[in-house]
């Protein structure tokens, strides 16, 4: 399994259609700092995609369980990314796929996101919709 930032228009494209196709929330345009990903199998075809953006500027969960008061989280916001977006391709889907995923993602995204934007990213944060899923990966 890969994984590939996606930087050219092209590739970018195609995961945004795939996201309006597959995923209940269809696509998006992500605003300000953002990075997106691709996952692929040893051939080369794409088993998911995902986009990181800047983090929720106000979650009063986030910052009471970090904890954060305004000041904090005015300092520190910038180190924590949100996961705006996580698509597995139906057709692609195996067991477990989401969790090997999620768990190979972030090392590479704070790589990824120190170069673009200066800082790393030491915490993430993704919403999931309790009536679709139970937020378990």
């Amino acid at each position: 399994m890969q994984v590939y930032l996606l930087t050219d228009s092209e590739p970018r494209a195609r995961a945004q259609a795939l996201f309006a196709e597959h995923h209940y929330l269809g696509g998006v345009k992500a605003v300000g700092e953002q990075l997106h990903y691709a996952v692929s199998d040893a051939q080369g075809k794409w088993l998911a995609g995902l986009i990181f953006a800047a983090a929720a500027l106000h979650r009063w969960e986030r910052d009471r369980w970090i904890g954060w008061d305004d000041e904090l989280r005015r300092r520190r916001l910038a180190l924590v990314a949100n996961n705006v977006r996580f698509q597995i391709l139906p057709a692609r889907s195996v067991p477990n796929l989401g969790t090997v995923v999620l768990r190979r993602v972030p090392d590479r995204l704070s790589v990824d996101w120190k170069m673009r934007y200066a800082n790393p990213i030491l915490v993430l944060e993704t919403f999931v919709d309790p009536e679709r899923f139970q937020g378990t990966v």
